[in-house]
């Protein structure tokens, strides 16, 4: 390659990456798909990233805190459990996302943007019910999930906040839905960037105090996060509603129609037990992994935080799909959907395999930074290494899921993680854990064993093609 070929790809690159960030308009149903995917992806990647700052911030400080172990065993247990929430979000943002691409890919704007707001019409009322019941439960919650008597009063209203707010987590992800459907992925990155800034401002002042604000320790965390995803949430409104957004709301587009909400239920709730499915297998693994103790809860905890953050990155990649797919179907080109989809499973796997050896030379330094205890570390080093071996056909995986939530086909891939995660996943971790006497260990082995099975049958699934005639 010529000095001269390599600065222009260099300059094409930045060039590129400028555009994606700054969200520059792009039909998504022609020209090429390489840069349809970068368009979406570089700040989809950007918008997870963020998220996963999220977790890495909590990490840190509150894996400084005095009591660590059970500083640290409460977040794990309270994240285990807000997963329900996070489900439920992703599933109606999926439903967002599905419903937006394909009215986009019709050129329907205005229908694109009644779509979203009946999404968020509905996510409101289901999610103030369960705030209401996480706020009212918060010690239940922390008992059921084996929390010792001390664990839970030291952790009650971190627990307590974090559930009772849970609306800003809903929303958050729910905007963003229809940002990512619209194709303007990068308001998505945005509103997090703008949530991040206030969570890291705000994390160490309410954790530590400073000046006439108290240290409010753990609880702090809390506040922090669901303080910092509320000021990303009224940024996202501001700009649905005068921002120079594709997508464009008006008061009047939330008024319930029902035949549309029930399109949206037909869509999201499967989507939704796709998620609760998985994260329900992961508050059993957690649970397992508990039964070996604080300090082996806490190496977990502290490793799943990690591989978390480069796992969003990589389920940011995968959202371009959906994306895609969606808004290529909408358009009557299957075969240039499915050529998306199989491009970003490509560009996912190399990313994922960076990563593992990324994992494999330098788990210590990473883990060293957020844990103290040196049990801890061991344990948190053992589990992120085993899972993270796994991580290439997770990136596959990810892609082939997303590919058929963008169409619209969100009972696919619920089959397939229900199967997977009941009735391979829990019981190896089972057998492997508890009748074969490996412990923790055993748990750990676990997940990529059934993480790399599912990855198998998504994409074998998926190249029958019977998701480009789903209609939504």
């Amino acid at each position: 390659m010529s000095q001269t070929t390599y600065t222009h790809r260099v300059s094409y690159i930045f060039s590129l990456i400028g555009q994606a960030i700054r969200g520059e308009e792009m039909d998504y149903t022609q020209g090429s798909i390489r840069k349809a995917i970068m368009m979406l992806a570089i700040p989809m990647i950007l918008e997870m990233s963020m998220e996963s700052v999220f977790a890495l911030v909590d990490l840190y400080f509150v894996g400084h805190l005095p009591q660590s172990d059970k500083a640290q065993q409460v977040v794990g247990l309270t994240e285990s459990v807000i997963t329900i929430i996070y489900s439920i979000a992703i599933g109606i943002s999926m439903a967002a996302t599905a419903l937006v691409a394909r009215r986009i890919g019709e050129k329907n704007a205005k229908a694109a943007a009644k779509a979203g707001a009946q999404t968020t019409t509905l996510s409101v009322v289901v999610t103030v019910i369960l705030s209401m019941a996480g706020f009212v439960f918060a010690k239940d919650i922390l008992r059921i999930m084996g929390a010792s008597r001390d664990t839970i009063e030291y952790g009650a209203n971190y627990t307590r906040i974090l559930t009772g707010g849970s609306i800003v987590i809903m929303l958050l992800f729910l905007i963003n839905g229809i940002f990512r459907g619209a194709g303007d992925a990068s308001m998505a990155m945005k509103s997090l960037c703008v949530a991040n800034v206030a969570n890291i401002i705000l994390c160490p002042l309410l954790i530590r105090g400073w000046g006439p604000v108290p240290a409010f320790g753990l609880t702090g965390a809390a506040m922090a996060t669901t303080i910092g995803r509320g000021i990303g949430v009224v940024y996202q409104l501001y700009h649905l509603f005068n921002g120079r957004s594709i997508i464009k709301m008006t008061l009047s587009y939330f008024k319930p129609e029902w035949q549309q909400i029930k399109q949206i239920i037909n869509i999201a709730a499967p989507g939704t037990f796709q998620f609760l499915v998985a994260s329900g297998s992961w508050i059993v693994l957690t649970a397992i992994v508990a039964q070996s103790g604080e300090t082996a809860s806490a190496g977990y905890i502290t490793a799943i935080r990690v591989v978390m953050f480069f796992i969003l990155p990589a389920w940011g990649l995968s959202n371009a799909a959906a994306t895609l797919v969606g808004q290529n179907l909408g358009a009557q080109q299957p075969q240039r959907a499915e050529e998306s989809v199989l491009k970003t499973a490509k560009y996912n796997a190399i990313f994922m395999g960076a990563v593992t050896i990324l994992f494999f030379v330098t788990a210590p330094y990473i883990i060293g930074f957020f844990a103290v205890k040196e049990e801890t570390k061991k344990i948190a080093i053992e589990a992120m290494l085993i899972i993270s071996s796994g991580y290439i056909f997770y990136g596959i995986g990810m892609v082939m899921a997303n590919a058929f939530n963008g169409a619209g086909d969100t009972k696919t891939p619920t089959v397939i993680n229900a199967i997977g995660f009941w009735l391979f996943q829990i019981p190896l971790a089972l057998l492997l854990s508890q009748t074969m006497n490996m412990g923790a260990t055993g748990a750990f082995i676990a997940i990529p064993v059934a993480e790399t099975a599912i990855a198998i049958a998504a994409y074998v699934i998926f190249k029958k093609g019977k998701w480009k005639a789903v209609k939504v």
